[in-house]
């Protein structure tokens, strides 16, 4: 088999050959597109998964949607400590330079630029009680119109967040389309920034206006999202991103290798389903191995035991390891703990695992280590804010990613 002809494309974000599996999502969000172009009232869309599902690809190909039909877009990555202010401004100011040459107004959209840099400008409140913000005179958002005041300026990212949507989905009406701001990793997003964009989608969605959020983010997004604003859980669209199944992960296998003219056997596939559990990004990884090894078509479940080892060892190095080594040693011995739990045991009293779902009490974590569970919250905390576990449910912990217990018990003490 020829490795430059080798079509699988195992990457953080990266779209592979064949986007399998997720045509209802695809369908579902043309349709909020359409009717918000139609007028009729529609929500903002949140996917939620696991790591290494695909929620970052099908972000992108829900903005690619989105301009498609001559939406204004942007999109921005979330992170820990992060205030949105900067990051939605930059998005904006994106989305609506894709919609100003067809606005017959050039004044309406630098008026909007104006409240724009006024918005981005505009610090947190800080010091003792409450002081008043400040103008930030050493960042510029790249605008050259001067930045307004009395719109989007207070301070309080709640009514600035407000303002800011309502203006910009007034400028996307004045030429007969919608904005959308696509934000990933959205679970990072911190605890007032999150109340502030479900006030203004809350608004948005109250007036009609053509302005949508799509986030993307942990299982543990909506638990983020209710404990923001208690209307948030009938604000939002939510869509569980998931592991394929198994006709699905076969497409993912089998179109991009009949275009270019490679069958796969049948036990071939049964084995590859079994190796990455149907989850996009393992589909990928095992996919790329097999084909470099494999000499000939059709390729054989042979030329996959054979491939399977480089494909887990590039995984324990880029997708598991790199994860582990960001852990403490007390926070690893808390993962060390939970993937020894998450073992389920079967009827016959043989132990057939499924960490890719389990949820594992933390009482019990706390039994095992022989502490107390408050003694634990420190390590907990840590690993929920580094993105290795999350609490879906109260008084319970799983991991973010996929076959992390599996990956954590062949490593060494």
């Amino acid at each position: 088999m020829d490795p430059v002809r080798n079509p699988y494309a195992p990457g953080a974000g990266q779209r592979p050959p064949e986007l399998a599996g997720r045509g209802r999502e695809l369908d579902v969000f043309d349709i909020v597109l359409e009717r918000i172009a139609r007028g009729r009232p529609e929500r903002s869309l949140m996917l939620t998964g696991l790591r290494g599902v695909g929620k970052t690809v099908l972000l992108n190909t829900l903005r690619s949607q989105a301009i498609n039909r001559l939406w204004g877009s942007g999109k921005i990555e979330a992170r820990p400590d992060q205030s949105l202010r900067r990051p939605v401004a930059a998005a904006l100011h994106m989305a609506v330079r894709e919609l100003a040459p067809r606005h017959r107004a050039p004044d309406r959209i630098d008026a909007f630029l104006g409240v724009l840099k006024a918005f981005a400008q505009r610090s947190a409140p800080t010091g003792r009680a409450g002081a008043p913000s400040k103008l930030r005179d050493r960042w510029q958002p790249g605008i050259d119109v001067p930045a307004a005041s009395g719109r989007a300026d207070s301070g309080d990212i709640e009514i600035d967040l407000v303002e800011l949507f309502s203006d910009a989905a007034a400028v996307a009406s004045d030429v007969g389309t919608g904005i959308a701001i696509f934000i990933d990793e959205m679970q990072d997003v911190g605890p007032e920034d999150v109340s502030a964009l479900c006030a203004a989608c809350h608004e948005l969605s109250q007036i009609g206006a053509p302005l949508i959020v799509v986030g993307a983010g942990l299982p543990h997004l909506p638990a983020v999202l209710s404990a923001a604003k208690s209307y948030s859980e009938r604000l939002f669209r939510y869509q569980r991103i998931d592991r394929l199944d198994r006709i699905a992960a076969d497409q993912a296998l089998c179109a991009p290798a009949e275009r270019e003219e490679v069958e796969y056997e049948q036990k071939a596939l049964d084995l590859l389903y079994e190796k990455s559990g149907g989850y996009p990004y393992f589909v990928q990884a095992y996919g790329k191995a097999t084909w470099d090894h494999a000499p000939r078509s059709p390729i054989t479940a042979a030329d996959v035991r054979v491939a399977a080892p480089e494909a887990e060892a590039e995984l324990a190095v880029g997708f598991f390891g790199s994860r582990f080594e960001r852990a403490t040693p007390a926070e690893r011995e808390y993962m060390r703990v939970m993937a020894t739990l998450s073992l389920v045991e079967g009827e016959s009293g043989g132990a057939v695992r499924d960490d890719m779902d389990a949820a594992v009490p933390t009482a019990e974590i706390a039994r095992a280590l022989g502490r107390k569970p408050a003694s634990l919250s420190p390590a907990r905390d840590a690993l929920i804010k580094k993105g290795l576990i999350y609490s879906g449910e109260r008084g319970t912990v799983a991991f973010t990613v996929p076959h992390f217990g599996r990956y954590l018990r062949t490593q060494p003490t």
